[in-house]
């Protein structure tokens, strides 16, 4: 499982980069041809993801090490995402929008590495 929340982690945070810097890119993206690929469906396509990867992967952890703190930033996390994608007044409106993209991102990247080290054991191989 850390092999997924190492990725996932890797993944809610590079989402949470590209959110923030989503408002500065929105004026170069048309003259470079690639907003299309990074619109709606692209976004809509890794919050789907990014939450199957999350409740796997965190449930998965939960159910290991009996934490909640992981859950703790997750579910926030997903539910800041949703709601940026799918409340149109919010969806709309670009700098809230990346804003909360931003939070719930990062949230669900923290999640995966409170997961990581919920699930380190320390044993004789562990060098901490």
């Amino acid at each position: 499982m850390s092999l997924l929340d190492r990725f996932g982690a890797t993944g809610s945070l590079v989402c949470a980069i590209h959110c923030a810097l989503l408002p500065l890119a929105i004026a170069t993206l048309p003259a470079l041809g690639i907003a299309e690929w990074l619109g709606d469906g692209f976004e809509q396509g890794f919050v789907v993801f990014a939450t199957l990867l999350g409740l796997f992967s965190v449930v998965w952890g939960y159910r290991r090490h009996g934490a909640v703190r992981a859950l703790g930033l997750l579910l926030p996390g997903l539910a800041i995402l949703w709601t940026a994608i799918l409340y149109d007044p919010l969806h709309h409106a670009l700098i809230p929008h990346a804003l909360a993209m931003t939070c719930g991102g990062t949230l669900v990247g923290l999640a995966h590495l409170a997961n990581l080290r919920l699930g380190h054991v320390h044993d004789a191989s562990c060098a901490h």
